[in-house]
């Protein structure tokens, strides 16, 4: 809203106006009103939350500490979604299709968390929402997203490519399927398995203090330079990356997001104040996930998000072997000591805050090569 009031007022001849055109301006912006709407609202939200007696029902898996989280406010996602909300429609460009279709992929997850999270708490169903329920949730985004990205890049002549990693190729999806208009195919499959995929191990990861929250702050600066890069024509050649007109207001959007959790993790680091629930993270994993689309980097997310989908691979993993050696043995056998992964490594008596910092740190270096193998392209 504050972006078109700005360009009337540019264009009425008012005397610096024109800086909300700067989107490296709007973006700090972004962030910085994000950061305090989180941290000033998340303090009056987990009073009410506390008032009201929405706490977390936790299961005991003999995990050290694990207990004293019972009764910690939950459903603090709405925080994030607000603080995520409000910056973008304030400081966005509004027309910008691209700023609407994150926007939807926000909130869109966000219900069907909201949903889980409340039959969790209200309903006292520790199963929460149905998993067919929510896998319907995803593969209604996935097809959206698809289709609104294909027909939008479409009108831009861009081609149905993505970018690779360390090669100079793109990935055409015209080329595995020929013939005209058949691509989407394949294309429509893929972005729907990326959405699942990412929105699941965001999910996933959500187990303990602030290792959410601050791997999604993490990954949002690499997605952010990359989206910003995707949104500059001189970059974009420079790197030779498919430059994706009017992305650049994605990276406004993505510092809404660093903004919020960052503020959020305020009260969710260690010892938590309040969690997430499938509210927060099931938003922010269709955040994302809708930003590698748009901006053509789906390719890269398995080294981006390397902790998000380490995470979900220790649970296919494990559910896996467990079966399949229980068919064949007779008695279900273990890859890990639990999972997901962090939780393993809580069974081998690491403190939780460790585990959560070196996820972090790992996160950023992960976020550094895939930067490094953009650019040995």
């Amino acid at each position: 809203m504050l972006y078109h009031l700005f360009e009337y007022l540019d264009q009425a001849g008012y005397s610096g106006a024109g800086v909300f055109q700067y989107i490296s301006f709007r973006a700090a912006l972004s962030g910085i009103t994000a950061l305090l709407f989180s941290i000033l609202v998340g303090k009056k939200f987990i009073a009410f939350l506390q008032k009201k007696q929405i706490g977390e029902t936790i299961r005991n898996l003999g995990l050290e500490g694990q207990m004293q989280k019972k009764g910690t406010p939950t459903m603090g996602g709405l925080i994030i979604i607000s603080s995520i909300v409000l910056p973008a429609l304030l400081f966005t460009d509004l027309t910008n299709v691209y700023v609407v279709l994150m926007l939807i992929s926000c909130l869109w997850m966000g219900l069907f968390g909201f949903i889980d999270d409340y039959i969790k708490v209200f309903k006292k169903d520790k199963e929460g929402m149905k998993a067919r329920t929510k896998l319907l949730g995803q593969l209604g985004l996935g097809i959206f997203i698809a289709i609104a990205v294909d027909y939008t890049h479409s009108i831009n002549d861009i081609p149905l490519e993505t970018n690779l990693p360390i090669f100079k190729d793109r990935f055409s999806f015209s080329e595995l399927l020929p013939g005209d208009g058949n691509a989407w195919l394949i294309y429509t499959p893929f972005i729907i398995v990326i959405v699942m995929a990412l929105t699941n191990a965001v999910n996933l990861t959500d187990g303990i203090d602030g290792l959410a929250t601050g791997t999604t702050a993490i990954v949002g600066i690499g997605l952010g330079l990359l989206a910003y890069a995707a949104g500059n024509v001189k970059f974009a050649e420079y790197l030779n990356i498919i430059y994706v007109p009017e992305s650049g207001e994605v990276v406004v959007f993505l510092s809404a997001i660093i903004g919020a959790c960052l503020g959020f993790l305020w009260y969710n680091g260690y010892p938590a104040q309040v969690f997430m629930g499938d509210t927060g993270s099931l938003a922010l994993g269709g955040s994302l996930s809708a930003v590698a689309v748009i901006i053509k980097m789906e390719l890269l997310l398995p080294v981006l998000c390397g902790v998000f989908f380490a995470e979900s691979l220790s649970v296919v993993l494990q559910v896996s072997y467990f079966k399949y050696t229980k068919k064949r043995f007779g008695e279900g056998r273990r890859i890990f000591l639990m999972s997901p992964l962090h939780h393993h490594f809580q069974k081998k008596n690491i403190p939780e805050s460790k585990i959560t910092l070196r996820f972090w740190l790992i996160t950023a270096i992960l976020v550094l090569v895939t930067i490094a193998l953009l650019k040995l392209r």
